[in-house]
């Protein structure tokens, strides 16, 4: 008996974890920055960091599908799979932009549209099926907590002027490579 697989679904759940091989690169070029860096005491240990956002890439992937499904496709759900777009465009710039550029303040404030964006992800999502909203509830609280975490390496991690030529030439470095 052949398998039925649907197709639509599965690379709608894989799509997004294609980002994690850019965002890899960047981590891995800057680890020993980071862990150099002051991090707060309630930080979720370094471990769990790849297999949660696995989950939460699934998750935001499936119930990416369910809304086009469910909103008549493209045409249909339009609003919402824009948001859904800019949300993982914004996702994964990111960790190049903390990472690859070092600007903490600046990835912040990425990280707090981020945040609002994904709010606005569950409210329109909620629209054209409530449960795909619902599957991302943990994916909103981990942006907050993200937003915090991001403001406490920066309130604790202040650039100094010598280093703004550092984070200059890394800008120019991620953004011409």
């Amino acid at each position: 008996m052949p398998v039925n697989i649907n197709w639509p679904a599965v690379m709608a759940t894989a799509i997004p974890n294609f980002g994690s091989v850019t965002t890899g690169y960047f981590v891995k070029r800057n680890i020993h920055w980071f862990e150099s860096l002051k991090k707060p005491s309630w930080m979720l240990p370094a471990w769990s960091i790849g297999p949660m956002w696995t989950g939460f890439y699934c998750t935001l992937g499936y119930s990416s599908y369910m809304v086009w499904r469910d909103g008549g496709g493209f045409e249909g759900a339009c609003a919402p799979l824009t948001i859904y777009a800019s949300n993982i465009i914004l996702n994964w710039s990111w960790v190049p932009l903390f990472f690859g550029t070092r600007r903490i303040k600046w990835a912040l404030y990425e990280n707090a549209a981020l945040c609002i964006n994904t709010a606005a992800l569950l409210l329109t999502f909620h629209d054209v099926n409530p449960t795909a909203a619902y599957l991302n509830i943990p994916y909103l609280c981990w942006s907050i907590y993200a937003v915090a975490v991001n403001y406490f390496i920066y309130r604790e991690n202040k650039q100094i002027p010598a280093d703004e030529k550092v984070a200059d030439e890394k800008v120019k470095e991620v953004a011409f490579s």
